[in-house]
């Protein structure tokens, strides 16, 4: 239909003026039947499309990913998330989630383990007195939650973000060290035992190793035990058949916590938590 021009007289109704020439043109005909119509839709009161403005609360709230193994041979994983606020304690969630871990690990095994080994990630330097002084003293405490069990505990935080790197020297040729290359002297610190190793296989470029260090040791391992297990832990991350950079529970906790805060924006389901859904 081809209407007159609705400014030259005065109407209480909706209207739609066509240009003869513009519907002339055959091969444009049925584009602009279609913004025609779009043109009257709106003009009626219809909605044409919108845009979904999603509020993201949790920009504004911390993440934590929590993997531990459930079986002696680390082959079987149990996660959880916790989402808190800016005004809340992490150690909080994770004292939860350790419980909810040796609760499983008995539920699968009949037992609580003996000894437990914690790789803590996302540590700064200006933190690690207090992960020491406040964190580590927590999660004993939950401990007392099972009659009679003091077991012995490992906490070793693993730092990625930092500035130092490792050479390889052959001859007159430098590369990057192999992997399972440890250095634990000269750079370390006096306060904790630490290493760095280099764990992963550098194709080019120099070597970012990862810095480990120990703020708690009750299970009495030596710094050769806890090199080699770390070294072992880097073995068993599945999305990859070499080493990575980091224990295997660091990289499963951190896809987890960034698949829950980036598109869940929620606790998955209990009923994944023995599964490596997030891989």
């Amino acid at each position: 239909m081809i209407a007159q021009n609705p400014m030259s007289r005065a109407s209480t109704h909706s209207s739609q003026a066509i240009n003869v020439r513009t519907i002339s043109q055959q091969q444009k005909l049925r584009s602009v039947a279609q913004k025609i119509l779009l043109q009257v839709n709106s003009k009626l009161g219809g909605e044409l499309w919108t845009v979904w403005v999603i509020a993201f609360l949790l920009a504004r709230q911390s993440v934590m990913g929590f993997v531990a193994s459930i079986n002696s041979s680390i082959t079987r994983w149990y996660s959880r998330v916790t989402f808190q606020g800016p005004n809340e304690e992490l150690i909080n969630g994770f004292t939860v989630c350790l419980l909810d871990a040796l609760h499983k690990y008995h539920e699968v095994n009949h037992y609580l383990p003996e000894r437990i080994v914690v790789y803590r990630d996302g540590v700064s330097d200006g933190q690690l007195k207090i992960v020491e002084q406040y964190e580590i003293p927590q999660l004993i405490k939950c401990f007392e939650t099972f009659p009679s069990y003091e077991p012995k505990l490992v906490f070793i935080v693993v730092k990625k973000r930092i500035s130092t790197t490792l050479y390889s020297c052959a001859g007159s040729s430098f590369g990057a060290p192999s992997p399972g290359t440890v250095l634990d002297h000269t750079l370390t610190q006096k306060d904790w035992m630490d290493f760095y190793l280099m764990a992963h296989h550098i194709r080019q470029g120099c070597g970012l190793p990862t810095h480990y260090i120990t703020l708690y040791n009750t299970a009495n391992l030596t710094p050769d035990h806890l090199q080699r297990l770390t070294f072992k832990m880097c073995h068993l991350y599945w999305n990859w058949p070499g080493t990575i950079r980091v224990p295997a529970p660091c990289k499963y906790a951190h896809k987890l916590a960034y698949l829950s805060g980036q598109y869940l924006h929620s606790e998955p389901s209990i009923q994944l938590a023995d599964k490596l859904f997030f891989l």
